[in-house]
């Protein structure tokens, strides 16, 4: 259950008064609320439980909003030995540098300052050398596996192709002593479902402990779940091993045969709001409107919309569980991360009538040693094609070749492997205690029964080989 939604508050609900204060800052005056509403006669439990997830709403943001003023000018003098105070404060009022002042005081966001630099080429040009790049993903520019999905693609007039035998090695481990020893420990570890033409022949090759509880294909986020007993003094270690093939994927996209899809039942949920994530206020209407113009045609406004997402800054994002209303966020923030800036296109495209819906998991590379990482991209419906994928983050590629600028909008590389199908959904079986990501399922989730344990208590670890053609590893 996802108890983050001041959407689903009536107008003068106290929890919509005390969300509003939590995004603010006011964190005395929501905790003040909390236990006033805590004890009125007849708060209904699930009532109960949205206002303690208030109240650990923000705990998470103060773990990711650590740093005081000195430290967030020590983080930047680190790179930028003479930083003047004039340079900090106008990067600060600008708001590139992430602050939330809470109760009064000023706190800056863990990554501000590796965002600053991504944010602002000024504050960029101020650092002492050496200087390092950052990383990239190889498939983030034009890359050699782009063409050669287009070339096979057209060759053998198939949507699907390049397919990658995958071995992947998904763990989790919960801190010792995080739970209390003799207790059971629950975890839910990242899982593939079959997706025709994208993943498929998904096997199960090895797990700690046995027997995993692997979710059924219905389940949109899918898990491995796992138990076992807390020791003292030990890490309470899960693992799950499996393969998948997964394939690129590219529909060749003749923008003058694209045609307005009729919203049938099956397609109606992906043009509607969801809250608290997917809401069409006034704001983004009027950013569709100045975007969109005239348009007509499903995909030129769908490409439109991509290239507007597109120019929105990558920069580290806090925690989805801490953000009110995550395609909102990036729309303001003045940076996105991959999961924002998809929520945000998803909201923009189902503003304009074009079914869009979530995708993510986690992609990788041969090209570049020990290169993997979270990633979230999504979907569109285009009449008459159907489903096509979309990748806003990894964005356009700079080509003059059309097919290869707009790869990302109807095309997926070969190295990802999907997880969800959707966001927010419940597992399978059902986790008893909030979430720690309430949003995406990526890293997996712990609890026990005494409550759930957060990112901070446990380890996570990602680990894939790409198999030989013949599937022997």
């Amino acid at each position: 259950m996802v108890l983050l939604a001041p959407g689903l508050a009536a107008a003068g609900d106290p929890l919509a008064a005390i969300v509003a204060d939590v995004d603010q800052g006011r964190f005395l005056e929501a905790e003040t609320a909390i236990r006033r509403a805590l004890a009125a006669r007849g708060t209904r439990a699930a009532d109960q439980q949205a206002l303690q997830f208030q109240r650990e709403r923000m705990r998470r943001i103060r773990l990711d909003f650590s740093l005081d003023g000195a430290a967030a000018r020590a983080r930047v003098r680190s790179q930028v030995p003479d930083l003047r105070e004039d340079e900090f404060q106008r990067w600060d009022a600008a708001g590139l540098i992430e602050r939330l002042d809470i109760d009064g005081e000023p706190r800056y966001f863990n990554r501000s300052v590796s965002n600053l630099f991504r944010l602002s080429p000024e504050a960029a040009a101020r650092r002492a050398p050496p200087v390092r790049p950052f990383a990239q993903g190889p498939y983030e520019t034009l890359h050699r596996h782009h063409r050669d999905v287009l070339q096979v693609a057209k060759a053998t007039a198939s949507t699907s192709t390049l397919p990658r035998r995958v071995r992947i090695t998904h763990r989790i481990a919960a801190k010792a002593d995080a739970v209390p020893a003799g207790e059971t420990v629950r975890a839910w570890i990242p899982y593939p479902r079959a997706i025709a033409g994208q993943q498929e022949a998904i096997a199960l090759v090895d797990s700690q402990p046995a027997r995993p509880q692997v979710a059924p294909e219905r389940a949109l986020q899918r898990t491995a779940y796992l138990e076992q007993p807390a020791i003292a003094g030990q890490p309470t270690a899960f693992s799950v091993t499996y393969e998948v093939t997964v394939h690129a994927r590219h529909v060749a996209i003749d923008p003058d045969r694209v045609v307005p899809a009729t919203i049938t039942p099956a397609l109606a949920p992906f043009v509607a709001e969801r809250a608290p994530h997917v809401m069409f206020n006034e704001d983004l209407r009027r950013f569709s409107a100045q975007v969109v113009g005239e348009e007509t045609n499903p995909y030129r406004i769908a490409q439109k919309l991509f290239a507007a997402v597109d120019r929105i800054p990558w920069a580290g994002a806090r925690e989805y569980s801490t953000i009110t209303n995550i395609s909102d966020y990036a729309f303001r923030a003045g940076h996105a991360d991959c999961g924002q800036q998809t929520l945000l296109l998803i909201t923009l495209l189902r503003m304009n009538g074009i079914p869009a819906r979530w995708q993510s998991g986690w992609a990788y590379s041969e090209d570049v040693e020990g290169h993997d990482t979270m990633h979230d991209w999504g979907a569109l419906y285009l009449a008459p094609y159907g489903w096509v994928p979309m990748d806003v983050t990894t964005g356009q590629l700079a080509s003059d070749d059309p097919a290869l600028r707009w790869f990302y909008l109807g095309g997926l590389d070969a190295y990802r492997v999907a997880f969800n199908d959707d966001y927010s959904r419940d597992f399978i079986p059902a986790k008893q205690h909030e979430r720690s990501e309430t949003v995406d399922l990526q890293r997996g989730e712990v609890e026990w029964r005494g409550g759930n344990l957060y990112f901070d208590q446990w380890d996570y670890q990602f680990e894939w080989t790409v198999l030989p053609r013949d599937g022997r590893g």
